[in-house]
């Protein structure tokens, strides 16, 4: 069985509409440029209010990937 190691990274997503499409759109962008992501953690949810509503989302998330020699 060969180790693996894996790298971590930290990006910030963000959407109009909710935490999970600002997760998603973080995973995705990180994808057209991170190769081999295995999994993500969301850990941090943030937003913006004016006159009293909800008007964004973002979320923390950190991405895992395998690390290449």
């Amino acid at each position: 069985m060969t180790a693996v190691v894996q790298k971590v990274t930290e990006v910030v997503g963000f959407s109009p509409k909710s935490f999970a499409e600002a997760t998603k759109n973080a995973v995705e962008t990180a994808a057209k440029t991170v190769r081999n992501i295995k999994w993500f953690r969301a850990t941090e949810f943030e937003g913006d209010v004016h006159d009293g509503k909800v008007t964004s989302y973002r979320t923390l998330v950190r991405i895992y990937f395998d690390y290449e020699d």
